[in-house]
């Protein structure tokens, strides 16, 4: 960007010069040919009309007109003539001429003449910049709007190259993660079997068992990542209170989780899992932005066109600067953790489930509230 606008600043300035250096030979042709009229005016027997007139007939670019010391049309040349009459058109000549004039372009030529009260009688040739460098004037401007257009493409063209090369790097390790944790659950599950027909009375195997089927759903989750999973209709009340129990067993008792649904269900077209990845990697952020101390308040709702799920914390906060940062892949604040949770809760979010998620608010010291949208079309 920078080498960008260095180029065209480095373009304005050399076309400004270029266009200084024209301006200042079309005045010396004008001199030239206001000279030229001059002599043909003053002609006698000897002078060379041939070449005078060769001069006044090779401006065929410079708009010029001729004015005598009463300031009345005696001529001009290269002028587009407006007016449904003679005396219209020679107004607009005029009009012309006193702005041509008001601007500075303007030669002066005298005559050998004198009028009849004994002044030396001259013209007043006015003229104003010709076709050619009225476009080159213009020409860096549009130059410069090309070049913008091109950088803006360009990097367009570079985030959405760089947006879909991390596409592929998350796909590829979620897959892959899939890939290496199915091996292991599928041993675990076999010894778990073992272990319930060896020991059925024993308390903690059912509690391994369900630690097992928790691994086993997190790689389902992991496989879906960049397929297109197939939408079900959910209750969305049933998922979230799914979380909470998941969440609540696995947590301190100083962490408490409040509920806040209707009675009724919230039928959502959506792919459970992974919705409820999403919500989970929110309540997480959240115990971790209290400290693990504080409440979390989950709260689903239906308003009319959409459905909406609102999780809020006690904990630290977010700068305000720092609310879109929070999604992009590699953010964290943390002194350990990839920055991908909120990352791929986006990408589940608004690719897989045609919705939005985003801060509603944030107070530094008092907490966040983190908000889902679900359309219902």
């Amino acid at each position: 960007m920078v080498t960008a606008v260095l180029i065209a600043v480095a373009s304005l300035v050399v076309s400004h010069l270029l266009v200084r250096d024209l301006v200042k030979e079309e005045r010396n042709n004008v001199e030239v040919w206001a000279e030229a009229l001059r002599s043909l005016n003053n002609a006698d027997e000897n002078t060379d009309l041939a070449l005078v007139l060769k001069v006044i007939g090779g401006n065929e670019n410079i708009p010029v007109v001729v004015m005598d010391a009463e300031g009345e049309v005696q001529q001009f040349r290269n002028l587009k003539v407006r007016g449904e009459t003679a005396v219209d058109s020679l107004q607009y000549i005029a009009r012309r001429a006193q702005s041509m004039k008001s601007s500075g372009r303007v030669v002066r030529v005298y005559l050998d003449s004198q009028s009849a009260k004994g002044k030396q009688e001259y013209m007043e040739v006015c003229f104003d910049e010709s076709l050619m460098l009225q476009r080159l004037a213009y020409y860096p401007y549009v130059q410069l709007g090309v070049v913008l257009i091109f950088v803006v493409v360009a990097i367009f063209a570079l985030l959405s190259s760089k947006r879909a090369e991390q596409n592929k790097v998350w796909v590829g390790l979620s897959k892959e993660t899939a890939h290496q944790l199915g091996t292991p659950i599928s041993s675990l599950m076999a010894w778990v079997e073992v272990l319930k027909e060896t020991y059925p009375d024993d308390e903690l195997i059912p509690e391994m068992d369900k630690d097992v089927r928790r691994l086993q759903r997190i790689a389902e989750r992991f496989s879906k990542i960049g397929s297109l999973p197939e939408p079900k209709p959910e209750n969305l009340n049933d998922v979230i209170q799914n979380v909470v129990q998941y969440i609540g067993r696995r947590t301190s008792n100083k962490v408490q989780l409040n509920v806040n649904m209707p009675n009724h269900p919230l039928i959502v077209s959506m792919s459970a899992p992974l919705f409820e990845w999403v919500v989970e990697n929110l309540c997480k952020n959240a115990i971790d932005a209290m400290d693990g101390k504080g409440s979390i308040t989950l709260t689903a709702r239906d308003e009319g066109d959409l459905f909406s799920v609102e999780v809020s914390d006690t904990g630290k906060g977010i700068p305000k600067q720092n609310f879109k940062d929070v999604f992009m892949p590699g953010f964290t604040t943390k002194s350990r953790g990839w920055g991908l949770g909120l990352s791929l809760a986006k990408r589940i979010v608004e690719e897989y489930h045609r919705g939005r998620i985003f801060v509603k608010s944030s107070e530094l010291g008092k907490g966040t509230t983190f908000r889902i949208e679900l359309s219902k079309k």
